[in-house]
């Protein structure tokens, strides 16, 4: 089976329409848009609040051929409800996106878990699944968590999101890992980081969000966390350098984030193929 490669926002922080052709340019068959922020004051590309940039995305999507896999983000705080996402959900279909991220950071588990039930049951209505991501930094911040939330929530339309730097980064496991029902995944993001687990916060985050590396770069054993998830995930492919990017440009680092992480993934493949050895 083919693996399908969508081209995460975070890697080029680009708007939809340039994202969409870099992700064409470099051979990507899919690509994410972030209409709201993830953090205060961040960057994102309201969809909903643009008509002609709407447009403009699902005409660029459509003539390219590279589809939209996820919008990003709904974030559960304990400050919002999802009336604040509902322009976004249905922006979302209209471009013909997969899915919507979201990211819980409410310390109250069961209002985070009420919450996230009320934005599947209201993304269920545009056909919309909903990708529930933990980050170590946050109130939701291992993979146990997660399907925690996911399950009790009691939603069809609920998965789980993995990225691979999170999983080297929190307290999740293999087992963790394993424990995901196939039905509560569609996809995974990955990338490499260096080894270890930062002190800071703020290391934490400066390499998820500015620095990541590409697959083999670093010691994150991505193989190890890939053979433990079910086979033939779509790849989110999240490598954001600024560094790389003002050397070689978006497009380049497009392509080369592609080329790498897919050669990875044929490697990880393959292997997973191969029948296990038992000792004589």
């Amino acid at each position: 089976m083919k693996r399908l490669f969508s081209l995460s926002y975070l890697t080029l922080e680009c708007g939809p329409v340039e994202t969409v052709e870099h992700a064409a340019a470099a051979g990507y068959d899919l690509a994410g848009v972030r209409m709201i922020p993830a953090v205060d004051g961040g960057r994102a590309f309201p969809l909903f609040a643009e008509p002609g940039l709407l447009s403009d995305t699902i005409a660029r999507s459509r003539d390219t051929g590279v589809g939209i896999l996820d919008v990003e983000i709904a974030r559960i705080d304990g400050r919002n409800s999802v009336e604040d996402w509902l322009p976004m959900l249905e922006a979302a279909a209209r471009v013909g996106a997969r899915t919507v991220i979201a990211a819980g950071d409410d310390p109250q588990r069961s209002r985070m878990t009420d919450t996230f039930a009320v934005l599947c049951a209201a993304a269920a209505r545009f056909g919309l699944t909903v990708n529930l991501e933990f980050t170590p930094w946050t109130a939701l911040c291992d993979a146990r968590m997660a399907l925690e939330v996911v399950e009790a929530s009691g939603a069809d339309n609920a998965e789980v999101l993995i990225d691979t730097i999170h999983v080297a980064r929190s307290a999740t496991t293999l087992a963790d890992l394993r424990a995901i029902p196939a039905s509560r995944m569609s996809y995974v993001q990955i990338c490499d980081a260096p080894a270890g687990i930062p002190a800071s916060r703020e290391e934490l985050l400066f390499t998820a969000r500015q620095e990541r590396l590409l697959p083999g770069e670093g010691g994150v054993d991505i193989e190890e966390q890939v053979a433990a998830l079910p086979a033939g995930l779509i790849v989110s492919v999240e490598i954001p350098s600024h560094a790389r990017i003002a050397s070689l440009g978006a497009r380049e680092w497009a392509r080369r984030t592609l080329d790498v992480s897919r050669d990875a993934m044929r490697r990880f493949d393959a292997a997973r193929q191969q029948p296990a050895r038992h000792p004589a």
